[in-house]
This record gives structure tokens, C-alpha cells and sequence, in this order.
């Protein structure tokens, strides 16, 4: 059930096309090199506003840990959807693509992403995790945020990232709320 809400709450801020705030913007641009940045740019406006509020959630939820002043961090933040990209798939074909993957399961994913069309778009963006890990390691972003944007939706697989427990809470809270 929270699942479902946090992907309604997503959905409707996704209607509003207004590009991140300049600061935010300029923000962003101090955790992430330049060509993560250019990256991270081509992201739709309401999936860039998305990751400044994970990043500044997980900022405040570490300030005064041993976790507070590691860049790393807001850098996963920022770039755990980068792999949306690939699907160039609109709001609704997302919300298609993730019913999709409700409903035949996300194993489905790679057959999907073999074939033409919008069944690959789909199979593709079910995938968008992996696939962003591969753009941030081509890019040059450091191993955690590739780490991080692979796993983000696997929490099985999230203690083999090598990222601290309360660095993977910080993250998932910020991003599931």
C-alpha cells in the first residue's frame, strides 16, 4: 500500500512540467562531475526534481552521522533514476510499463527488452536501475551511486553493495516517500 501511494504521490508531481529551481540546479552540480551532470540533465524535469528532494532528505537524514559529509551519498541520490533514460518512455507509458511489470513480473524484463517497439521500451525501463549503473560506471561517478541506482529496488540485494546500513535506509526512505 505505501508502494502505491508514493507511485500516485510521483505520478501527480510528474503532471507539473516546471524544471528545478536554478539553486537546485546549481546545488546539484556540487555533488555530481560534469559528465554525470550532463547526464543526470537529459532526466525528465519531474524526475530531476524528484532526486533534489531524495538528495535533500537523505542530506538531512545524515546530517550529524559519520555519514553527514560524504558526498557519495547525495551523488547516489541524485542519480538512482538516471537509467529512465533509456525507455524514453513518457508519464503514462511508465505507469504502463509498471503495471506491466506488476502484472507478469519483473523477470519479464529482460525478454522484454530483446524485442521491438514499446515492448522493449517497457522491458527496458523495468531495467532502469542496471542500466543507470552502467551509465554512471561509463561516466565516471563513483562505484557507490552506481551501486546504489543498480540495487534501489532490490532490497535483497542491498547488503552486497558495500553501502552502510543507515546510508540504505537514509536512501530508500528518501526515495519511497
Amino acid at each position: 500500500m505505501k508502494r502505491a501511494r508514493h507511485l500516485t504521490r510521483r505520478f501527480f508531481a510528474a503532471l507539473w512540467p516546471g524544471r528545478p529551481a536554478a539553486s537546485d540546479d546549481a546545488w546539484v552540480r556540487t555533488f555530481v562531475n560534469p559528465a554525470e551532470y550532463e547526464i543526470w540533465a537529459r532526466m525528465a524535469n519531474h524526475d530531476r526534481r524528484h532526486s533534489i528532494g531524495v538528495a535533500r532528505s537523505v542530506q538531512v537524514t545524515l546530517s550529524g552521522t559519520a555519514y553527514a559529509d560524504q558526498p557519495e551519498w547525495l551523488e547516489a541520490a541524485l542519480l538512482h533514476d538516471v537509467g529512465k533514460l533509456d525507455s524514453r518512455l513518457g508519464i503514462f507509458g511508465r505507469v504502463g510499463a509498471t503495471l506491466a511489470g506488476w502484472a507478469a513480473g519483473h523477470d519479464m524484463a529482460d525478454v522484454w527488452s530483446g524485442k521491438r517497439g514499446i515492448t522493449r521500451r517497457v522491458g527496458l525501463y523495468l531495467r532502469h536501475g542496471e542500466l543507470g549503473a552502467t551509465r554512471i560506471r561509463f561516466v565516471g561517478g563513483s562505484e557507490s551511486a552506481a551501486r546504489w541506482a543498480a540495487a534501489h529496488h532490490e532490497p535483497d540485494t542491498w547488503s552486497a553493495t558495500g553501502i552502510p546500513t543507515p546510508v540504505i535506509e537514509a536512501l530508500h526512505a528518501a526515495d519511497d516517500d
